[in-house]
């Protein structure tokens, strides 16, 4: 094609622009001083581009999670931002399908542990069409607490929010001490057939004492009203006690006049490192005062554990040294604010020294409020972990070590509150990077911190929070997975339910709607 094209224009004008010689054909060489000044500016450009090159590896090297400033509204968003709330408003009015309940004088007096249990304990009244006795603090617990419900809870408050869903009093009327009692253990996760075929014994009793509150109705397949009515005992009734409220007010100001914090629940205490049976990293002696405490607690059924294949398959809470790497790889700056959210540290400044060295900014409440301010509440757990709730549920940034039931349902009212930044380690995945590092096969910087981020992609910490959509999709048959308390405003059908006068919520929870109230 260019042969035939050059013919052509060389013979309709040749007479007029004649072919220059041969040799005038080819590209003229440069002179040699032209090479070497092109030589010379090719070197010097590689030079500048080496130093360059050096000061910034230099630069990354003595701060690992280096990052230009082109993108640091980026990393601010990830580790800052709110996630996305896919539509979801919070949405516990009753539908108009409801209706107020039948006056009763069947009494359903029960214990608790956790609050979750109360919204349940309350659903399941609704159920029975029981008069509910204020619970009782389960007294057997480990901690053994005396507090009472008045103690941690706005009792006036919460039989007001809930007047118009079940009766609700103090205390068994006196003319009723001899009445017929039932003792009842629920069946776990039952649904409100169970409950409904349950309510024949109140033909033989009167009362129904319930010694197990804990997850005894089942996270999905129920009527979408007696979902909203354990998101309103759960989010709305359930306010904890006027002094509670005011301290711990008090102290998220605090922690705010300092910055943004993060909450971590660091699930280091002794209790729960000898419940899980987790002894990495710990001396002899401190695994065998674990183990004993195992043995010699009567409720703990799991007796021998094998530590280490606990720890591979991410059952373990992570320690204060692997909370610091993962932080930091995640791209938290040193300068963090965090606080901890806890009981006592196991090991005391042993172990949370570790943490420390990454994070000096560590506060408690200890550290927060005064002694008068927390005289008060010392030797009740229950109370010291509702300061701690308040604290969690207004951080900037929710991060915990363990899957607990503080940690689900502090993650769930954060949800409900607006799908608040809440980043849940993958434990499992992240023992694999920790074993690497412990054996010198990989540094904490930027490939462990490219390691981390994208293992927690979607896990809360660039605003997406669909690894959870995903689980509760494939939790339909498995309804323990999602517990109520962690995904108020998840669904798992495929299609979300658009109405609010849905009958039912198959595979999923509706404390929140795709429609604002």
């Amino acid at each position: 094609m260019v042969h035939t094209t050059r013919t052509s224009a060389s013979s309709s004008s040749s007479s007029s622009h004649p072919l220059p010689p041969p040799h005038r054909r080819f590209r003229t060489l440069p002179p040699p001083s032209s090479i070497s000044c092109y030589v010379l500016l090719v070197l010097f450009f590689s030079a500048s581009l080496f130093l360059f090159s050096h000061n910034k590896i230099a630069e990354v090297d003595q701060n690992p999670f280096f990052l230009p400033r082109k993108h640091a509204s980026v990393l601010e968003e990830q580790l800052w931002g709110s996630p996305y709330g896919y539509g979801y408003h919070a949405c516990v009015k009753p539908t108009s399908k409801y209706s107020g309940f039948a006056y009763c004088y069947n009494f359903l007096d029960l214990t608790f542990s956790v609050s979750l249990q109360i919204a349940d304990m309350v659903a399941v009244a609704r159920l029975l069409n029981a008069t509910l006795v204020i619970p009782q603090l389960d007294k057997r617990s480990f901690w053994q607490d005396s507090s009472t419900f008045a103690d941690i809870f706005d009792e006036p408050h919460f039989i007001k929010t809930l007047q118009g869903d079940v009766r609700i009093v103090r205390e068994l009327p006196k003319e009723l001490e001899s009445a017929p009692r039932g003792r009842k253990h629920f069946t776990s996760w039952s649904g409100a057939s169970y409950y409904e075929e349950t309510a024949r014994l109140w033909k033989d009793y009167q009362i129904i004492h319930v010694p197990k509150s804990d997850s005894r109705l089942a996270n999905n397949d129920l009527p979408l009203d007696i979902q909203r009515l354990r998101c309103r005992a759960l989010y709305q009734a359930l306010r904890f006690s006027a002094p509670i409220e005011t301290l711990g007010k008090k102290l998220v100001e605090r922690l705010r006049s300092r910055g943004r914090y993060i909450a971590l629940h660091l699930r280091y205490e002794k209790d729960m490192l000898s419940f899980t049976g987790c002894t990495y990293g710990l001396s002899d002696l401190e695994a065998e005062e674990l183990r004993v405490m195992r043995e010699n607690t009567n409720h703990w059924k799991l007796k021998h554990i094998n530590s280490a294949e606990q720890r591979n398959e991410g059952n373990c809470p992570l320690t204060p040294k692997e909370v610091g790497i993962f932080l930091r790889a995640l791209g938290y700056p040193p300068s963090t604010w965090i606080y901890i959210a806890a009981g006592e540290i196991y090991g005391g400044d042993t172990y949370i020294s570790h943490l420390r060295s990454r994070f000096p900014n560590l506060v408690t409440k200890e550290k927060l409020a005064t002694k008068e301010e927390l005289e008060e509440f010392i030797g009740h757990a229950s109370q010291t972990a509702a300061l701690d709730y308040i604290i969690s549920v207004e951080s900037d940034a929710f991060v915990p070590s363990y899957t607990g039931n503080m940690a689900r349902a502090v993650e769930g009212h954060r949800r409900f509150l607006g799908h608040r930044k809440t980043i849940s380690p993958d434990r499992k995945g992240l023992v694999e990077l920790f074993d690497l590092i412990e054996r010198g096969e990989l540094e904490e910087g930027p490939k462990l911190s490219s390691h981390v981020t994208e293992m927690h992609q979607f896990r809360g910490l660039q605003g997406k929070d669909t690894a959870l959509f995903r689980e509760v999709k494939a939790a339909i048959a498995l309804e323990r997975k999602n517990p109520f308390m962690r995904t108020p405003c998840l669904s798992a059908s495929v299609s979300l339910e658009r109405t609010a006068e849905s009958t039912n919520t198959r595979g999923g929870l509706f404390c929140c709607s795709l429609l604002q109230e």
